[in-house]
């Protein structure tokens, strides 16, 4: 007997699900909800993914690559430190906005002990721009002596934070997300 052929757009489906699923209602989203969600059978997604953690980790690596493509799509490398700071902080603010369900899966996926210092490590390419541009503001006074992963950790922070006031008035983004780096760049720059 043939194996079957696994379906690009099958497998893209049980992410987009797995993600909807883990907003809506947090990682330990039954397989079977995501299966209906997908509109697959149950055992159909597991020819995909052999468990559920599989799936979880093959997710953190489809969100971070998706929002890692977007920053370094026309990353500004020979710019300055604050044009490069900027790129990251819209980068990620715009890709945020466009996709909340994914945000807040992303989210759940990065602090869970689920995905694998393996799958973490997957990110590495696609991170080389941001993480040096953040290693090198931490090298800046404002930062100088504070604990490694601050300024990502600062950033992150203050883009929530940009996020829920966006939120509140939408009208608002362009300004709000402009005004805020502003906000950022003197604190950190």
């Amino acid at each position: 007997m043939m194996a079957r052929l696994r379906s690009p757009e099958k497998r893209s489906a049980i992410l987009q699900a797995t993600a909807q699923e883990i907003a809506e209602g947090g990682l330990g989203a039954p397989i079977a909800k995501i299966a209906q969600r997908a509109g697959l059978a149950e055992g159909t997604l597991f020819t995909y993914f052999v468990n559920k953690d599989e799936l979880l980790n093959e997710l953190y690596l489809e969100l971070k690559n998706e929002v890692y493509d977007r920053i370094n799509a026309d990353f500004p490398h020979k710019g300055s430190l604050q044009r490069r700071a900027w790129h990251i902080w819209a980068g990620y603010l715009d890709w945020a906005i466009a996709f909340p369900a994914k945000r807040k899966a992303s989210m759940q996926l990065h602090i869970s002990d689920v995905i694998t210092s393996e799958t973490r490590s997957r990110t590495a390419t696609k991170r080389g721009a941001v993480d040096a541009t953040l290693q090198e503001l931490e090298k800046g006074a404002a930062l100088r002596g504070l604990p490694a992963g601050f300024a990502a950790a600062t950033m992150a922070a203050m883009q929530e934070a940009a996020m829920d006031f966006i939120a509140k008035a939408p009208k608002q983004r362009e300004e709000l997300i402009k005004r805020t780096f502003k906000v950022l760049w003197k604190a950190l720059g």
